[in-house]
């Protein structure tokens, strides 16, 4: 068993990974059909994590968390906590890859789509949510309990997204989407 120190910065070194995958792939993917504001939309949403990412790690949050209970100091969670940001995170990089130049921001479309059911999609229909909900999990074993309710959150919001776009995919391809939608599930492979 490790540290701590050395759990948070393999889950930190992850989101560091992640942030940089969706950066540099941002770039290739195909234009967006409704919104032509895709570029300013991404660098504001950079902006804003990397402001998150640079200010749980260098300000006194995590002490004012330990200060009051939230932090945790067991290495057996840390090192659970790592391996779920080590495979939440390597299951979405995979699938930004599977997608390709389709990928976009939650309920976009974007010109000439294609209906990717490889890799992760032939599984999952969502694997990008069900990856950052992973690893978002997995950080928040390390960092305490306060990060589960901001989880339950985003999880609500990727489930309403999922369904519209989920919506938007029926429209697009109503000769194979249902068939895809029937051999797999939305966020949990085999459960849901």
């Amino acid at each position: 068993m490790y540290d701590m120190a050395v759990y948070r910065w393999i889950i930190f070194a992850c989101w560091l990974v992640f942030l940089a995958v969706w950066t540099i792939t941002a770039f290739g993917a195909k234009p967006s059909v409704k919104d032509r504001h895709w570029r300013r939309q991404r660098w504001l949403r950079l902006a804003i994590l990397i402001a998150v990412l640079l200010a749980s790690r260098f300000t006194g949050v995590r002490q004012a968390l330990v200060q009051h209970g939230f932090a945790v100091h067991d290495p057996r969670a840390g090192l659970i906590g790592a391996a779920l940001v080590i495979l939440g995170v390597g299951l979405a990089v995979w699938a930004r890859f599977v997608l390709g130049r389709n990928w976009g921001q939650p309920m976009t479309q974007r010109e000439n789509p294609e209906l990717v059911t490889a890799g992760p999609y032939a599984v999952i229909r969502h694997p990008i949510y069900t990856g950052i909900l992973t690893g978002m999990l997995g950080s928040a074993l390390v960092a305490g309990p306060l990060l589960f309710l901001i989880i339950l959150l985003i999880a609500v919001y990727f489930i309403y997204s999922a369904r519209q776009e989920e919506k938007c995919m029926a429209l697009l391809f109503p000769a194979q989407y249902p068939a895809y939608k029937a051999c797999t599930k939305m966020l949990l492979p085999f459960v849901f």
